[in-house]
């Protein structure tokens, strides 16, 4: 699908999360490998909110092959071990995938929120 933006081998050369990914723009980061990147969110909706994305870039979670899907069981091991780490994995927290506009995805680079530090409120 295209969601506006030009892309280059490695991404869409305007994706924020692709300069952040390639160290053009500063980030926090939480931890990373080869294959992910975890960071604080700018804007965050809690005491912990953290950003797991990808390095490949998908535009959202529906552009992953099925073939590629190996990253998403790698984020997943990476939120739990993030959970752990900052504290949340035993009171609480929140994992979220915004899926296109109406989803409210602002960044068309897949990416996990992991929310908590308090308790958070019902999701509509």
């Amino acid at each position: 699908m295209d969601h506006g933006l030009r892309t280059t081998d490695c991404g869409p050369v305007d994706c924020l999360f692709c300069k952040i990914i390639k160290g053009q723009i500063p980030c926090e980061k939480v931890c990373e490998d080869n294959e992910i990147l975890a960071f604080k969110d700018i804007n965050p909706k809690g005491p912990v909110h953290v950003l797991v994305v990808p390095k490949k870039h998908y535009a959202t979670l529906n552009d992953i092959p099925d073939g590629e899907l190996a990253v998403v069981s790698k984020i997943h091991r990476a939120v739990k071990k993030i959970a752990r780490e900052q504290g949340v994995a035993e009171t609480g927290y929140r994992t979220l995938i915004n899926t296109h506009k109406d989803a409210g995805q602002e960044v068309f680079h897949v990416h996990w929120h992991l929310i908590g530090g308090k308790k958070l409120g019902p999701m509509a």
